[in-house]
């Protein structure tokens, strides 16, 4: 289950604004703002159309580890070339 927490984070990591993102996904403002305070239990239309919206815009959502260890979150689906040095790229050569 998607956290409030991811969506808040999904739609922050995206640089969208609430009423963007409620345009995109054809819902009223108050019902992002329950889906990220509330929870997404709260509507499960309301949670699919997010979510196809912020997918869309390259998030994936991650779920809770399975072993007990990490719990849900979010990343970016792709890495651009664009995106600058990738962490297991970064040394002493390429310090500014």
């Amino acid at each position: 289950m998607i956290t409030s927490a991811q969506l808040r984070g999904a739609r922050a990591m995206l640089g969208l604004t609430v009423e963007t993102l409620a345009s995109e996904s054809k819902l009223p403002v108050s019902a992002i703002e329950a889906l990220e305070t509330e929870g997404p239990a709260a509507d499960m239309r309301a949670l699919a159309a997010v979510r196809s919206v912020l997918e869309n815009h390259g998030v994936l959502f991650l779920a809770g580890g399975s072993d007990g260890t990490g719990g849900p979150g979010i990343r970016f689906k792709h890495w651009s070339d664009d995106d600058g040095i990738r962490p297991e790229n970064l040394n002493a050569t390429n310090d500014d």
